[in-house]
Formats: structure tokens, C-alpha cells, sequence
């Protein structure tokens, strides 16, 4: 299990237990953490999973495939640090990872 924090656009947040092999998304959405629909239930199909990753976790999850990348061309509001969660693996490296959800997301 990791520990993970989702922190909506308003600032309120969430740290929820993720196990191993999960998604972030996965997390969320099982959690009923507000902010990440997954519309598409995780296969990459659509951005409704945006998420900020925190600076520190950057170079600990996989890079961006080119279907993620072709994704949130669709997400708004996107900056350096982008992901879709349905693409993060939780993995105990992930342990304390911070994710925050754009505005259009709330």
C-alpha cells in the first residue's frame, strides 16, 4: 500500500491508502475522491483523470506514451507536469505522492 494525496483545485484534501498495482486513478474513483471522473474506466481514452503531478515524483513514474500524450491534447488547463492517473501504476516508490486536479476538473 502507498499513501497517496489527491488535492481538489479548491485546495481541500484527500490522502487515501492505494495498494500496489493499482492506477491512480484506480485510487481515486474507488476512494470517491471528487475531481477525476475516469469517463473512460482507465483505458486511455479520454482525459476526465487529469492530474498535476508533484515535482518530486516526476522521474518516479513512466514516461508519458504516445496515447497519453495524443489524451491530453483534450485535457485544459495543461502544464509540464500533466499525467492522466489512469496511466500512473502505483508502485511503493509512489509512497507520498501529492496529485492535484486542475480547475476544470471541480
Amino acid at each position: 500500500m502507498s499513501k497517496i494525496k489527491y488535492v481538489e483545485h479548491s485546495g481541500k484534501e484527500h490522502e487515501v491508502d492505494v495498494p500496489d498495482g493499482w492506477s491512480v486513478m484506480e485510487g481515486a474513483v474507488k476512494n470517491l475522491i471528487p475531481g477525476i471522473d475516469a469517463d473512460c474506466g482507465g483505458a486511455c481514452a479520454c482525459a476526465t483523470c487529469h492530474v498535476y503531478v508533484d515535482a518530486a515524483f516526476e522521474d518516479k513514474i513512466p514516461a508519458k506514451s504516445d496515447m497519453e500524450e495524443t489524451m491530453l491534447d483534450f485535457a485544459q488547463d495543461l502544464q509540464p507536469n500533466s499525467r492522466l492517473s489512469c496511466q500512473i501504476k502505483v508502485t511503493p516508490e509512489l509512497n507520498g505522492l501529492t496529485v492535484r486536479m486542475p480547475k476544470s476538473q471541480h
